[in-house]
């Protein structure tokens, strides 16, 4: 192959317009249903830690649980302490996990 001839396999100046052109662009725009969704997983995570972090402790409640019926000999397990503070630090998880996604909401908002 002769070095001063043009090889049919180089990029043409017009093929690489293109990418510069989307480069300038910046990250594509979200849409109202990624924002949406965002915000609903924000309350989503932030209400099932609330649910988790105090009904454990309601006696009331967590003494009528349906896993009762379904296995007895659990019964001693899930209404130990232990158990429901595992139970409880989901949910201080769950609700630490809602507040950093609210947090991350910021990378909707565009620079100007």
């Amino acid at each position: 192959m002769n070095p001063e001839l043009p090889s049919h396999e180089e990029p043409r100046p017009s093929d690489a317009e293109p990418e510069l052109e989307e480069a300038r662009k910046g990250p594509p725009r979200a849409t109202w249903v990624e924002k949406a969704a965002a915000v609903l997983f924000c309350v989503f995570c932030i209400e099932l830690g609330l649910i988790l972090l105090v009904y454990p402790w309601l006696d009331n409640y967590w003494n009528r649980n349906w896993l009762f019926q379904l296995r007895p000999d659990w019964q001693p397990l899930l209404l130990s302490q232990q158990f429901r503070g595992a139970v409880s630090g989901l949910g201080i998880l769950n609700i630490f996990l809602g507040f950093l996604e609210v947090l991350r909401l910021s990378r909707f908002t565009r620079p100007q």
